[in-house]
């Protein structure tokens, strides 16, 4: 049995709550009950004012840190940052992190039941937005007994997130932290999203969204929309000194099968993903990367969107982050500072792109440990002895 490291959260297991009280949607439709699947670390206090909610990405859940099975080699996604000692130190946190409605990895979602059919949603579920997921969050939090976090943190659509958090619920945030995330998403970043439904959709195994029932899934379709996503949370120098031109055998075959490393290492990536993932959320999740907006209802004027925040911001960018790129980070930052926020902001240089605010960059922990660190004692928090 591997050894489990001395400041992992050890051994988690997930939980699921139910809410039959109907989710009125940005979309105009209703979701009439629902499912949300979460997991904790840490312990909360008895103030209650400890608690951490952590958003995630597009193909993330809630499975942040730790371990399911003492067999497993590989932790939750952001477990580099979440446990005792580490940025978000469960030893002074009490953590959440959910699966966001719509998801595939068992909050209600386009693969679960609707209870008017009996059958599975598919491509009938509802539209899902940032601001509907912030709302299914804060009656997570009520379910939970926590009225105030102590920090909503999120990277990427996560930090869109922990942004909107802040101008919905602006009494039940101390403090956000927005990494390599922006305010909306550019042209090219919706038409990128759209290369990749339309590689789902065009799948014949897709049947407009009705696999589920033809017992098929549109694995070449995931495993092509997973291949362009994964290129652009890359940087260029990050592809090329992990894979360069180099070919997998010493000679060229001058043919379309796979001959550079970097051919087989993102096929690598599209397969795994296309056996884990459900096509349905993947089309949803990206459609509520491009409606997120908070300054569309504001006459495109971000200052003025972001009025109604109160807390402390902490906005990270990395360097090589194209797709998210620090310029944008900066645009956060400085309509946070005309709309009159505290906010502090950290450009990280990193070779990994997009992926960094994933990684353990030396740079990027000290900068994240620090605000937590400020936010613990701002709330009179203690680590457990």
């Amino acid at each position: 049995m591997p050894e489990i490291p001395r400041d992992s959260v050890g051994m988690v297991t997930p939980q699921k709550v139910h809410f039959d009280d109907p989710l009125a949607l940005a979309c105009g439709r209703t979701l009439p009950a629902y499912d949300l699947v979460f997991e904790t670390y840490g312990e909360l206090n008895a103030e209650r004012s400890n608690a951490v909610l952590i958003c995630h990405a597009l193909s993330g859940h809630h499975h942040a840190a730790g371990f399911h099975d003492p067999e497993e080699r590989k932790p939750g996604w952001w477990d580099a940052h979440i446990g005792p000692g580490k940025s978000i130190d469960t030893d002074r946190f009490f953590v959440v992190s959910l699966n966001n409605l719509g998801g595939c990895h068992g909050s209600t979602g386009p693969g679960s039941q609707n209870p008017e059919t009996g059958h599975q949603w598919g491509p009938d579920f509802p539209m899902m937005t940032v601001l509907d997921w912030v709302q299914s969050q804060a009656r997570l939090a009520d379910h939970l007994g926590i009225e105030r976090f102590a920090a909503v943190v999120g990277g990427s659509l996560g930090g869109m997130q922990a942004i909107q958090w802040a101008l919905d619920y602006p009494e039940r945030i101390a403090n956000a932290v927005v990494i390599a995330a922006t305010p909306k998403l550019s042209a090219q970043n919706i038409a990128f999203n759209e290369v990749a439904r339309q590689a789902i959709r065009s799948d014949p195994d897709f049947h407009e969204g009705w696999y589920y029932e033809h017992g098929k899934v549109p694995r070449r379709g995931l495993k092509l929309a997973r291949m362009v996503g994964h290129i652009t949370y890359l940087s260029e120098d990050a592809m090329g000194s992990k894979f360069g031109r180099d070919l997998r055998s010493d000679d060229i075959n001058f043919g379309y099968d796979v001959e550079f490393q970097v051919e087989s290492y993102l096929r690598y990536q599209g397969d795994t993903f296309s056996t884990s993932f459900d096509a349905n959320t993947y089309l949803l999740m990206t459609k509520v990367l491009d409606y997120f907006d908070p300054a569309a209802a504001h006459g495109g004027n971000l200052a003025r969107a972001l009025a109604p925040a109160k807390c402390p911001f902490l906005v990270v960018s990395f360097t090589t982050d194209w797709r998210f790129p620090p310029w944008r980070s900066r645009e956060l930052t400085n309509a946070l500072i005309r709309a009159g926020k505290d906010v502090s902001y950290a450009n990280i240089d990193s070779p990994h792109g997009h992926d960094a605010f994933l990684m353990p960059e030396s740079r990027y922990q000290a900068v994240f440990a620090a605000f937590m660190s400020r936010v613990a004692r701002d709330q009179g928090l203690e680590a457990r002895s």
